[in-house]
C-alpha cells in the first residue's frame, strides 16, 4: 500500500512537472518564432537568426525549467554552468539535430507537407527532451543535491 501510494504520488509528480516543460515548452516556441521573424525582418540571413533565436531560446528554457519545473530541493546545490551546458546539449541534440533528421525523413522521403512535418517530430522530441532534462540536466540525488557526473566532481557548486 505504501509503495502504491508513493508510486502514484511520484507519477502524479511527473506528470505535473510534465504539463509545466510544455508550457514552458510553449512560451520558448513563440520567443524563439519572434526572435527570428524579427532577425529576418532586420535582414540577418535566416540561418543567422536561427542559430540565434536558438540560442536565446535555450537561455530562456533554462531559466524556467530551473526555476518553475525542475526545482531544486530547499537547501540543494546546482551547478549553473553544468546544469546549463546539460540543457544546451539536450536541446541541441532534439532541437537541432533530431529535429532536422525528421524534417529531412518526413519532407524529403514521406513527402509531408514542411508546415506539418516539425509539429508530427515534437511528438518524439518533447517527451525525449522532458526526459533528458528530468533525468540528466536537473538530477537530483536522493539527498537533494544535484547528481555529480565525474566532469562535475571537481567544479565549485553554485546557487
Amino acid at each position: 500500500m505504501i509503495f502504491q501510494a508513493d508510486n502514484e504520488k511520484k507519477i502524479k509528480s511527473t506528470a505535473i512537472q510534465f504539463v509545466k516543460f510544455g508550457i514552458v515548452g510553449l512560451s520558448n516556441t513563440i520567443i524563439s518564432y519572434l526572435v527570428y521573424a524579427l532577425l529576418v525582418y532586420l535582414r540577418l540571413h535566416y540561418l543567422v537568426a536561427s542559430i540565434i533565436a536558438f540560442f536565446i531560446s535555450v537561455l530562456n528554457s533554462f531559466f524556467w525549467n530551473s526555476r518553475y519545473v525542475f526545482k531544486k530541493d530547499d537547501g540543494a546545490k546546482r551547478n549553473v554552468f553544468h546544469a546549463l551546458v546539460k540543457t544546451f546539449v539536450s536541446y541541441a541534440f532534439t532541437g537541432l539535430v533530431l529535429q532536422n533528421i525528421f524534417l529531412f525523413v518526413f519532407i524529403d522521403i514521406l513527402h509531408i507537407s514542411k508546415y506539418i512535418a516539425p509539429l508530427i517530430s515534437l511528438v518524439v522530441t518533447v517527451p525525449l527532451n522532458f526526459i533528458m532534462n528530468k533525468f540528466w540536466a536537473f538530477k537530483q540525488s536522493k539527498t537533494g543535491e544535484e547528481k555529480p557526473n565525474e566532469e562535475d566532481q571537481h567544479t565549485n557548486t553554485m546557487l
